[in-house]
């Protein structure tokens, strides 16, 4: 176990808020230990249930019934599983008087200082940073749809409105704090099911009605294509159920924390279950293996709307405004980096001294993330690849080696060795889904353009 460095800043004693005395910038302003275990399950429902499980039954097209089933399951008793293991490990520390409020104090007290700086740190700052990207991208495009559903002949472009959706995450990115987003997140939790339960309707009313496509449930890809295909569609589920901010979430937490956690896990595995499996069934139900990246895209067909109109509008306003608390969540460790690096912790949170830079480089935080997402919009192999290169080794791979690290697990033991195949057969779906998903961006590379109005 790695030794704790003066400037592990993230890890304090147990009792008093953050004891900050010890903290750095970061850590004090943006992860304040103030929430309750329901304030934690509304943090942990916006960072998992969030509009990329539109893209589920896309990935049924290269599993099948059976298959995307199957993984769909597995990736959630997984990671609940996974995500348990973490929290323990947290609390664990916590016990021991060394509270870990990110992932890479995590690493840095249990594996050594260059696994949480040169690793950890960087593998998770990429993917919540990616994760901003795609669901500004996400954003543009629920307004670009709600623009087209009123305006059909509209000549706006795509990049236009990811500009819109960013000028408002740049406001709304200002909130001080991850405690400070409960309210919101506990709004936008009502409007993931309204829109989830809205999608699985409409699903079921176009595969009933005159207007139901023909239906094809036969796995997409032939040979090479389709063992590659499957590993793709691995990556997307594993980007649905993907995480990656457990210790910054339970940071959030007031304590004493024990077992809080487990109840905010709860009530986010009880929205996920309710979501991830009615849109991921109904989906490739109605639509077969004709389902788009966003499933979403599959109601208009040639422009013209399959469902009324005021049923899209209900859709796609709730995903607009969910997305934007999805992002707002995935901004809080680039966040954390940006006050560690340029606010003062010994001055008011509100200072002139804080306030400023905190003002300048979170907005530029904003500004890069729609300017890329409005650059490349080609959210499904994106996904893909953030899913296998980031989601998996955070949220696979190191909650079973921290676990049998810390509490050393006798080799004989049925926890050790659950831990180490989760772990080694994710390393696996790591290399093979990374070299999966680029290959299909080099496939569909033709089809790319800078600025894309899709």
């Amino acid at each position: 176990m790695g030794s704790v460095a003066i400037d592990s800043a993230g890890i304090f004693p147990e009792g008093g808020e953050n004891g900050s005395k010890n903290l750095d910038a970061g850590a004090l302003f943006v992860l304040k230990s103030r929430g309750s275990w329901q304030h934690c399950g509304y943090h942990l429902t916006m960072a998992i249930v969030s509009p990329v499980l539109l893209s589920l039954p896309l990935a049924f097209t290269l599993l099948g019934w059976s298959g995307g089933v199957l993984c769909l399951t597995a990736a959630g008793l997984t990671t609940f599983y996974s995500y348990n293991l973490l929290s323990i490990v947290l609390e664990h520390f916590a016990l021991l008087g060394r509270r870990h409020l990110r992932f890479r104090d995590m690493a840095h007290d249990i594996l050594g200082p260059g696994w949480g700086r040169y690793f950890v740190g960087p593998l998770q700052l990429g993917m919540c940073y990616f994760a901003v990207i795609a669901c500004t991208l996400l954003g543009g495009q629920s307004l670009k749809y709600i623009y087209l559903l009123t305006t059909p002949n509209g000549s706006m472009q795509l990049h236009q409105f990811i500009a819109i959706f960013g000028g408002l995450t740049l406001i709304m990115g200002q909130m001080p704090s991850f405690h400070s987003l409960r309210h919101i997140n506990l709004v936008s939790l009502f409007l993931c099911l309204v829109y989830c339960a809205s999608t699985t309707a409409g699903a079921v009313y176009i595969g009933h009605s005159y207007k139901a496509p023909k239906t094809d449930y036969t796995v997409t890809g032939e040979g090479i294509n389709r063992v590659f295909g499957i590993f793709n569609a691995i990556s997307i589920i594993s980007t649905a159920y993907g995480n990656g901010i457990i210790p910054e979430i339970q940071a959030t937490i007031a304590p004493p924390m024990a077992g809080k956690m487990f109840k905010g896990l709860l009530v986010c595995y009880s929205v996920v279950i309710s979501t991830f499996f009615s849109v991921a069934i109904s989906g490739y139900w109605a639509f077969g293996n004709q389902s788009q990246p966003s499933i979403l895209s599959n109601f208009i067909v040639d422009g013209v709307p399959l469902l009324p109109k005021w049923f899209l509008l209900v859709i796609y306003v709730s995903t607009l405004v969910q997305i934007s608390a999805v992002t707002l969540v995935y901004l809080q460790p680039t966040n954390v980096v940006i006050d560690r690096k340029f606010a003062d912790p010994k001055k008011s949170e509100f200072s002139t001294r804080n306030m400023v830079p905190r003002l300048v480089f979170r907005s530029l935080a904003v500004v890069v993330a729609a300017t890329v997402a409005a650059m490349l919009p080609f959210f499904g192999d994106m996904m893909a690849l953030a899913g296998a290169l980031c989601c998996i080794p955070l949220d696979f791979v190191m909650p079973m080696v921290f676990y049998n690290l810390t509490f050393k697990p006798s080799r004989r033991s049925f926890i050790f060795w659950v831990n180490t195949v989760i772990a080694a057969i994710s390393t696996v779906l790591v290399a093979v889904g990374a070299v999966a998903s680029v290959r299909q961006i080099i496939l569909d590379a033709k089809t790319y353009k800078l600025f894309a109005n899709m």
